[in-house]
């Protein structure tokens, strides 16, 4: 027996020390954790719009505090020094937290504390001080629905915190120090994890040009008292996103304090029946696939078309139009006249006209939630589609979708893809990965015809036709506008009282700069103001397109 006792202390002593070693060592192990510093996202001029900023927490380890009413007295007379007195934490509430503490680790006595308090606060034993990083937005909701927000832990929610969270997040650390029982530090171990602050993310948002958007949408969505509004500004030749507004919007800084509802990015989210802002495209594919040319005459039944398959189509108000060009029935937005460019056109060809300029799937555009719209399989088209979908109905598309299509339009018929993301950068501002417009693989529509639309066509839409609130004296502008009818809710048809008025326009005509888009959802039509895409959206485009081409030619741009 004595022998066995010796063989068993030998085994434990000298074969298993490590094993029992390492079990003491972890049991008496404490980790300090090392936030990293969530990175910064900036607009193309190098402002803020959101960075982290490092708050001072102090907190107490109830487990080693002896005495909690001598500590709390202590903390008490630190943290009110220089407050008033209705802000006064009184030594009994400090004790309270500490004694009624469930918390097997540290609890929470204030937080972003000045560092005189936090130095003196680390003197008293069981009190520590620990550093958090609070995110801040400097432009409050001025581009909430790009910028998104995060969590009160530091994770990304919604838009570019959310889209590149792990980018901007970084990687944790930890320092592993050695305790005594109580958990008092005793020495740093080697072991410990470098933390990796996140990088920086550069838009192609200009907070200048977003202003401008803001400001002119929340003057046509207040004025017209409308649910919901969008504007963005867009470079065609690159695709970069100069602005995107969406109302209503909200604080990301306190995204609780709005409804849900207010976060969604209307600009990438909602899909609409366009209206007529879809008539120059599809007269693109008409002209470019060779069905009709800018001198073919077109009888629009004096505004009263019906047929077997399609039953009828009438114009806008009852107009009566005759004979008329294709630039004329851009002019008057006849839909009579569009519905006979659908037919002869024909389901395929009216289909993947509409494809090719990127309706029915999404842009890639880098946020998150964006929605494809819809454009339906031609198995699934009918004589009512052919007629319909070529002046903006049976189909929906996004705001975003609809300046993509312009944008090729005024890209010379090369395709475009919108971005956001200018560069990546690390901590030193180092570029990190320089983010480039994607080149175009192709036309999608001949370069004459798209000239001939923008240069031409939409030119005299502005000066002679619905667009004439948005003519400006010094740039010449092209544009078109848009009067959709909403669809009723759990039945057929379309309500006649809520309407989606929009106009997207871009200037100047010979060498397009930019493209606006502005859509205001249900201007209230009982105020008599009207309700149409000329009389609401309109003259916010020509106010934003004067702006943004005057900021630029000042900038050097």
């Amino acid at each position: 027996m004595f022998v066995l006792l010796l063989v068993r202390c030998f085994y434990l002593q000298d074969t298993r020390h490590e094993h029992y070693s390492e079990i003491s060592l972890r049991q008496h192990q404490g980790r300090i954790p090392l936030q990293p510093q969530r990175g910064i996202i900036l607009d193309s001029q190098g402002r803020v719009l959101a960075a982290s900023n490092k708050i001072q927490t102090i907190f107490a380890e109830p487990r080693v505090i002896e005495d909690p009413k001598e500590v709390a007295s202590q903390l008490a007379d630190i943290l009110n020094e220089g407050v008033a007195e209705e802000d006064f934490v009184g030594a009994h509430e400090i004790c309270r937290m500490i004694t009624e503490s469930k918390n097997p680790g540290y609890i929470k006595i204030a937080e972003d504390v000045d560092i005189v308090k936090c130095g003196k606060a680390k003197k008293i034993y069981g009190v520590g001080v620990e550093s958090q990083w609070i995110r801040h937005y400097p432009m409050g909701s001025l581009a909430s629905h790009v910028v998104g927000f995060t969590s009160r832990d530091n994770r990304g929610l919604e838009g570019i915190e959310l889209e590149f969270d792990k980018e901007l997040a970084g990687e944790c650390g930890q320092r592993i120090f050695l305790a005594d029982a109580r958990r008092r530090p005793i020495i740093l171990k080697d072991k410990s994890f470098e933390l990796k602050d996140g990088v920086g993310i550069i838009l192609t948002l200009d907070a200048t040009i977003q202003q401008f958007a803001r400001e002119e949408l929340m003057a046509r969505y207040k004025e017209y008292e409308a649910e919901a509004g969008t504007a963005i500004v867009a470079d065609p030749k690159s695709g970069a996103i100069l602005a995107m507004v969406s109302l209503p919007d909200f604080e990301p800084a306190n995204p609780g304090g709005s409804e849900p509802e207010t976060w969604r990015n209307r600009a990438i989210t909602d899909q609409f029946e366009p209206g007529s802002i879809m008539k120059p495209i599809a007269s693109a594919i008409g002209m470019d696939t060779g069905v009709v040319n800018k001198n073919t005459v077109i009888y629009c039944e004096d505004g009263n078309y019906h047929g077997r398959g399609f039953g009828r189509i009438r114009e806008y108000r009852y107009h009566r139009y005759g004979n008329m060009t294709v630039k004329q029935i851009l002019v008057k937005s006849s839909n009579i006249g569009m519905a006979k460019i659908g037919q002869k056109l024909g389901k395929k060809r009216l289909h993947d006209g509409l494809a090719f300029f990127g309706f029915g799937k999404n842009t890639g555009i880098d946020l998150p939630g964006e929605v494809s719209g819809v454009l339906w399989p031609v198995k699934n088209w009918t004589g009512y589609s052919v007629t319909r979908v070529a002046f903006g109905q049976e189909i929906t598309a996004t705001a975003l979708q609809m300046v993509r299509a312009f944008c090729v339009l005024a890209n010379g018929g090369k395709s475009i893809r919108p971005y956001l993301i200018k560069a990546i950068v690390d901590r030193d501002g180092k570029i990190v990965k320089l983010k480039k417009p994607v080149p175009p693989v192709g036309y999608v529509v001949k370069p004459e015809v798209a000239k001939w639309i923008v240069e031409d066509a939409l030119v005299a839409v502005v000066n002679e036709g619905t667009g004439k609130r948005a003519k400006l004296d010094k740039w010449q502008v092209f544009g078109k506008t848009g009067t959709a009818n909403i669809a009723l809710e759990g039945r057929r048809g379309f309500s006649k009282d809520n309407y989606v008025a929009s106009f997207v326009a871009g200037a100047p005509a010979e060498d397009p700069r930019i493209v606006v888009l502005v859509s205001i959802r249900k201007p209230k039509k009982s105020l008599g103001k009207g309700y149409t895409g000329g009389a609401v959206a309109s003259p916010a485009v020509r106010n934003i397109l004067e702006k943004t081409l005057t900021y630029l030619e000042k900038q050097g741009r």
